[in-house]
């Protein structure tokens, strides 16, 4: 009986591949199948070229790091998402796989500028703003995201709302195979080069407003200061948020439960991993 070859091997590897990637691809189908008969479904649009590339990535580069960001307006649910997928991923048998990197953490200090006004409303009033990209420190936040994505360890700096005070080196985040990063600009061209996955969530308005105002409160922003950012928000969303919507892999309402969030991620994390993992024991 003749050897079989390198190329005979390397076929049988290759066919079994494209089986695996056509198993994870009916099982990725058959979740937002489901997700599509709710009344509230989580994905409201997604790239079928995208189904593909994770499907293709999670035989063929598994022990990849991905960057997934989650980008979206003010109040639209980007946390809430980010949050249930991290429970999901526990749930999953996934522990200490993922971390969260928030453009939240990256404002610039501006504690000088609110002490130097007095208050919220003469700072809006001299025309400062919290709602551009330039309120960001969106290299830095880059920086360490191609850090991590490399194996690096980072200390990523922590804000406080209330103060607008930065510290910077303050928060430890170590690499993991999956990096969430939410926040209002990461789908700008800036950070787009690196992101594997690109999601964005949508809210009806109405109900974006009302959690923003809720929330402004919580960080000491009530009455015609509130008003003032919020109208910022408004517009500063309108130029520099609501585009990034074309160039997402996935749009996601921002209407769903917090439960049905973590039960939809723990249901495409199965039915990836259920194929992945075979082919890490073959």
């Amino acid at each position: 009986m003749s050897e079989i070859s390198e190329k005979e091997i390397e076929q049988a590897k290759k066919i079994a591949s494209i089986s695996k990637i056509s198993k994870i691809l009916e099982n990725i189908r058959e979740v937002i199948l489901k997700d599509r008969k709710q009344k509230q479904p989580l994905i409201l649009r997604i790239n079928e070229a995208f189904i593909f590339n994770i499907a293709r990535k999670a035989i063929l580069e598994k022990d990849s790091t991905f960057i997934i960001s989650i980008a979206g307006e003010s109040a639209s649910g980007k946390t809430t998402l980010v949050h249930n997928t991290a429970k999901a991923c526990v749930k999953s048998d996934t522990d200490s796989v993922y971390c969260v990197i928030s453009c939240d953490d990256y404002y610039r200090d501006a504690s000088k500028e609110l002490k130097a006004a007095g208050n919220y409303e003469k700072l809006f009033e001299s025309g400062f703003s919290f709602d551009t990209p330039d309120a960001i420190d969106l290299d830095l936040m880059k920086e360490h995201l191609i850090k991590l994505k490399s194996g690096e360890t980072i200390y990523s700096p922590e804000y406080d709302f209330v103060t607008c005070k930065s510290t910077k080196n303050k928060i430890l985040k170590k690499p993991a195979k999956l990096i969430l990063n939410e926040g209002l600009y990461v789908l700008k061209d800036l950070l787009r080069d690196i992101i594997d996955v690109k999601i964005y969530v949508y809210t009806p308005f109405e109900t974006m407003k009302e959690r923003w105002f809720a929330r402004a409160e919580s960080r000491g922003k009530t009455g015609v200061a509130a008003q003032m950012q919020f109208h910022d928000v408004n517009q500063t969303a309108f130029r520099h948020i609501r585009p990034t919507m074309d160039m997402a892999d996935v749009v996601i309402n921002g209407m769903t439960t917090s439960a049905y969030i973590e039960d939809f991620v723990q249901e495409l994390i199965n039915a990836i991993t259920s194929v992945s993992k075979n082919s890490s024991e073959e």
